[in-house]
């Protein structure tokens, strides 16, 4: 059962989510934040799973909420939920340590699954979202994975989770993270599978 808090300051918004993860049997919403503020108190409170986060809210702003998570509750995945894919949104997010980023508009079945896969520690992101960050890489090197990113992506490919990749490298898991999102924006993948399987396909992976 992948337990949610969803975090958001539109209450119409709050209502449509808790909607569509009605019915849902691994799914259940424990608690419904208005701000930032809540969504910490509320962590600490009902220790979820998953914080479905947006971004734009009163009193504690999503990214503050999520930087504050990754060290008051580092087991707690965020999953962000936007209506905002520019890179000044994006980028702050995912440093942060934001697990994964999704847009408004994104199907239903399509949030279902990036709550699924987040809640497991898997990064996972919007297309437009993956754009983004490929516009922060740098031409010449687009496709280029870095050595860093090379060692992520072979621990990965051996079956590291987030969490082990971190302890071998001897950095932390919201690093893993970023540069897995880094990974899929350079290999223009959406997954963990997608770029251990494209990796294999540019012979990345020996």
């Amino acid at each position: 059962m992948i337990r949610l808090i969803i975090a958001d300051d539109h209450p119409i918004v709050r209502d449509g989510l808790r909607g569509a993860f009605t019915g849902e049997d691994d799914i259940e919403v424990v608690a419904e934040a208005a701000n930032g503020a809540e969504a910490l108190s509320m962590t600490a409170a009902y220790r979820p799973d998953l914080v479905l986060m947006d971004l734009r809210m009163p009193v504690v702003d999503g990214v503050s909420a999520i930087r504050k998570l990754a060290e008051t509750a580092p087991g707690v995945r965020v999953l962000v939920l936007t209506t905002f894919d520019s890179e000044a949104d994006v980028l702050p997010a995912v440093e942060a340590g934001a697990t994964g980023y999704l847009l408004k508009d994104a199907p239903t079945a399509e949030l279902l699954r990036a709550v699924r896969t987040a809640a497991t520690g898997e990064s996972v992101l919007s297309p437009s979202v993956a754009g983004k960050l490929m516009g922060q890489v740098r031409r010449p090197a687009q496709g280029t994975l870095t050595k860093r990113e090379l060692e992520v992506l072979k621990l990965v490919a051996g079956g590291a989770s987030n969490k082990a990749a971190a302890a071998k490298l001897f950095i932390s898991e919201a690093s893993i993270k970023t540069h897995l999102l880094h990974i899929y924006a350079k290999l223009e993948v959406r997954d963990r599978a997608g770029a251990v399987g494209e990796a294999y396909r540019r012979k990345l992976l020996g």
